[in-house]
């Protein structure tokens, strides 16, 4: 097991460079990759960096040299054979063979393209554009590393025994959370926690910590290099982003109203059992289960990823109910800004309701709050999201209106098209 203290104390970027694979990013990326590879490999899509807690100055505290180097550094990443052979040959949710061939000749053969980086009022602005498939997996390197270059510029200052202080204090921390979890019957959870990750040596201490604490509970890791390395479940499905670009390439409201479901028909026709998971956040749950044809009651569940989680997964259970589906058979995975504490809550409220499950992000790789003098170490809200398809600006509204992004006059557009109505803001924490 590393030595994080050490590590960070000696530190040498080219001995632990932030991204070290293509594969240091989440499953569903590939995912959603193929799929995008196989129906929207032509569609122009640029993503962007958002800093949504703008109180803190990325460009202030990090360096943009150092920035552009690692940026650099994972363009020069290709796939190793021993990656390869894992993505080809290995079982993935009882399915061997999850990658076809063309894809993965493609993913071997990739380079990720071009960034533009440029400073304005304390802010990087970062932005990525280039064909879908291609320019879509540098939203996760993305995020991973300006988080841990600011890990990294909040730690410089610290001495050797300090650093050693800090780390066992943060580990005392997550094992008292793990601890308070093994109290959970039947409890099922996953790391979510690449994204905004205090640093990778950070995120794979966690995921051995949680192999350990908590046995068959832990279902495994979004990170494919971790789940390879650790020889655990890559876990995974999809994300925001199908239905923001399909949204945004729709030519009439009509089409707009029926985008999100195109985009699971298209993944119906890949997948089958645990990977057929709902997210019906993107323009609002209640609006999108109302519309929602009846073959989607037919899948495993729903993901769960903003508004009140509670409430989310009672309209689910409704939803359901409606459509003469048995809720105790179907899975929510709760996913939106978890802790111990929710989990716990949660997990009490909806046990033998439905099959329960969690994916632990943010607070899970990257609760260092009140560790370091000023709090400089506590985690922030920092996301890459599509922002156009072939010219045209995309929208996301979520069931938190604080979440919403995207042109002000096409927000109300998509407000009145799926009837998202009134929404509580919530905070945004992470």
């Amino acid at each position: 097991m590393a030595d994080i203290a050490t590590r960070v104390y000696n530190h040498k970027w080219k001995i632990d460079p932030i991204v070290r694979s293509l594969i240091d990013t989440d499953f569903y990326k590939l995912l959603m990759c193929q799929s995008i590879f196989r129906n929207r490999p032509d569609t122009t899509v640029c993503f962007s960096l958002i800093n949504r807690t703008r109180s803190i100055r990325l460009a202030d505290l990090i360096d943009e040299g150092e920035l552009r180097e690692q940026l650099d550094h994972v363009r020069g990443l290709r796939l190793s054979r021993g990656e390869s052979t894992w993505l080809r040959g290995n079982t993935f949710y009882g399915k061997r063979q999850m990658f076809r061939p063309d894809f993965m000749e493609f993913l071997e053969n990739l380079r990720l393209p071009p960034y533009q980086l440029e400073k304005r009022d304390g802010q990087y602005e970062l932005t990525f554009e280039g064909k879908w498939p291609e320019v879509m997996l540098w939203e996760i390197p993305a995020l991973a590393i300006l988080m841990e270059l600011r890990s990294r510029a909040v730690l410089s200052t610290l001495g050797r025994f300090e650093l050693q202080v800090l780390y066992a204090r943060a580990m005392t921390r997550l094992w008292e959370k793990i601890e308070r979890l093994r109290a959970l019957p039947d409890l099922r959870i996953a790391d979510f926690g690449t994204r905004r990750r205090h640093s990778f040596l950070w995120q794979d201490w966690a995921v051995q910590a949680m192999i350990e604490g908590l046995g068959e509970g832990f279902t495994g890791t979004s990170n494919c290099l971790i789940a390879m390395r650790r020889d655990i479940e890559a876990i995974g499905t999809n994300a925001h982003e199908l239905p923001m670009v399909y949204a945004a390439l729709a030519d009439t409201d009509a089409e707009l109203r029926r985008a999100p479901y195109e985009v699971l028909a298209d993944w119906h026709e890949e997948h089958d059992g645990n990977l057929r998971m709902i997210l019906p956040d993107t323009y609002g749950t209640e609006g999108f289960l109302k519309g929602a044809p009846d073959w989607l009651a037919g899948w495993t569940g729903i993901r769960i990823d903003s508004g009140d989680p509670a409430a989310g997964a009672e309209t689910a259970i409704r939803w359901w109910r409606d459509r003469g589906e048995d809720p105790r058979r179907k899975l929510v995975i709760f996913s939106d800004g978890l802790d111990v504490a929710k989990i716990v809550e949660l997990h009490h409220q909806f046990h033998g309701r439905v099959k329960v499950s969690f994916g632990w992000g943010t607070l899970l790789t990257n609760d260092f709050r009140g560790l370091v003098a000023g709090d400089g170490l506590a985690p922030f809200s920092l996301v890459c999201k599509a922002v156009s398809a072939d010219g045209r600006p995309t929208v996301k509204l979520s069931d938190n209106p604080a979440k919403a992004t995207g042109p002000a006059e096409e927000i109300a557009r998509y407000r009145r098209i799926f009837g998202s109505g009134q929404q509580a803001p919530q905070e945004v924490v992470v």
